[in-house]
């Protein structure tokens, strides 16, 4: 009951700072909605005094309230960025602009902070250190230093305070969007409760620097080798769950284009790097940087590209893998059948609709798209539309592409920034067919079902022990009730015995066909 009375609070001091910015032109959409909370808005809109030269646009209006509301807001008004099949595209681009900055806290913090952490004097530690931080954000902010040893490093040090409040602000995140998915007919589809434990997750690693240096270390393993591309280096010793210390990268950000130019460098294989490496941690490794504007990326004077800020990053599992795979390829192909059998064999899209007016409108989504210049098809926003279109055949959203899906319009912008005719299209198609071609093809098939086979084979010895020790519990229940019937437990456990023989010929017999199969 507390804490519903404390969420209740902050609903209403949310809707408060939204009136003020006029932004409450979203409680039109939603529809059945129960009447009490609609008229509670509209009353809360009539007595709140408006600020003075707002923006013309609601969109720009939604984001400058949520601004105003913290950290937690601006992460939800990037989620919702993401989303023009909910927002539309006009909102969803003015919301795409939501920068997270703030004022950077003393030095005098951030020295006590990194005292604290490590338990003793920071002098002990840096031979120098920098009293400006060289970016500051919500969350945190980074200082430049050097170590006793000459190396110069990078510390990032968590905003006092900063977990209670996203703590605060997130619960407050799930229990809207708890009465939202009970009361709300149109808003069970979209999942919010789901979408909130995304944003949850990704702000985790945000808020734990010793996880946003695991995602760093993990990514950096797995892009090892990649031509043109890095990851910097994490000194595990002066990193905690509250500061994190990484290799100090000199470089020219992404977003200097007179400095790239007057560098020389080839903005169009900056481009392809970007794309590609994109990709590669998306499709090959399931494990992405999903913060990729302009100011995390820098250029060094070899032309490596250097990624930064690791406390958002997205994960997809195997399957949401070959969907994305699939439905990408149906669409280059225009195989519009093959997107729309692979939605309904993945469950996506409930059986009882039409499987063919469902491939009729992934065709009146790619058609129009395709039909103009291949650079100017955005892929980013052919999955937004895809979105919105399987709305109307029941698809729940999925959290985890909604991520993918925001972190591709970036990465598309900062090629086309790059490079103005980056063809997004010809930058995927081969990773996209080399992923297909080393997880869809009959060997890996056969392999596969060899892995699950032995995943079963690994359980008979636990079901044999349980079915033993069940048969020695009857027996003795028989022993103690009439000797005669002793000798059909014994029966009971020769004909047990005799099935679990059977099952593990069948199990090595399907092994064999499926070698010999292939």
């Amino acid at each position: 009951m507390r804490d519903a009375i404390r969420h209740s609070f902050r609903f209403l001091s949310v809707i408060h700072e939204l009136a003020r910015h006029d932004a409450l032109f979203w409680v039109d959409d939603l529809g059945r909605a129960p009447a009490g909370i609609k008229t509670a808005i509209r009353l809360m809109t009539g007595l709140v005094f408006r600020k003075k030269n707002l923006p013309q646009e609601p969109g720009a209006r939604l984001a400058a309230a949520l601004r105003e509301l913290g950290p937690a807001y601006i992460k939800l008004g990037q989620m919702l960025a993401t989303r023009p099949d909910l927002m539309g595209d006009a909102i969803a681009r003015d919301l795409s602009s939501l920068q997270d900055r703030l004022p950077p806290f003393s030095a005098e913090i951030a020295r006590a902070r990194i005292e604290s952490e490590l338990g003793c004097p920071l002098d002990t530690v840096f031979a120098e250190f920098s009293p400006q931080p060289v970016a500051a954000a919500s969350i945190a902010q980074v200082h430049k230093a050097r170590k006793h040893d000459g190396t110069w490093v990078a510390v990032k040090i968590l905003r006092p305070g900063v977990r209670a409040a996203f703590e605060r602000d997130l619960a407050a995140f799930s229990w809207f969007a708890g009465i939202a998915e009970r009361s709300i007919p149109k808003a069970r589809r979209l999942r919010p409760v789901a979408v909130v434990d995304t944003i949850k997750d990704s702000v985790a690693n945000e808020l734990n620097l010793r996880l946003e240096a695991a995602a760093a270390s993990e990514l950096a393993e797995n892009m090892a080798g990649t031509p043109g591309y890095r990851i910097p280096a994490i000194d595990w010793e002066f990193t905690t769950g509250r500061m994190m210390t990484m290799e100090w990268v000199d470089g020219i950000p992404l977003s200097d284009n007179e400095g790239l130019e007057a560098a020389g460098f080839d903005r169009a294989a900056l481009a392809s790097t970007i794309v590609r490496a994109f990709l590669l941690q998306a499709m090959r490794d399931g494990f992405f940087h999903a913060d990729l504007h302009q100011g995390n990326l820098f250029v060094q004077a070899d032309g490596t590209v250097v990624a930064l800020d690791f406390g958002i990053v997205g994960r997809l599992d195997r399957e949401s893998r070959r969907y994305l795979a699939e439905i990408l390829y149906g669409f280059l192909q225009k195989d519009y059948r093959r997107v729309a059998r692979w939605h309904f064999s993945a469950g996506y899209v409930p059986k009882d609709r039409s499987e063919e007016t469902f491939a009729q409108a992934m065709r009146a989504v790619a058609e129009p798209i395709f039909g103009r210049p291949v650079r100017a098809v955005s892929a980013g926003r052919l999955l937004g539309q895809l979105f919105a279109t399987t709305e109307a055949f029941g698809m729940e959203t999925q959290p985890q592409l909604l991520l993918l899906q925001r972190s591709m319009v970036m990465v598309e912008g900062m090629a086309l920034h790059l490079d103005r005719d980056a063809n997004m299209w010809a930058l995927s198609r081969p990773v996209i067919a080399d992923w297909m071609r080393d997880q869809l093809s009959p060997e890996v098939a056969l392999a596969d079902g060899i892995v699950e086979v032995v995943d079963g084979l690994k359980q008979l010895p636990g079901m044999i022990v349980r079915a033993n020790n069940l048969l020695e519990k009857l027996e003795q229940d028989f022993d103690h009730k009439a000797p005669q019937k002793t000798a059909k437990a014994h029966s009971a456990r020769m004909w047990i015995g005799f099935i679990l023989m059977g099952l593990v010929g069948s199990v090595a017999g399907l092994v064999i066909g499926l070698v010999l199969s292939h």
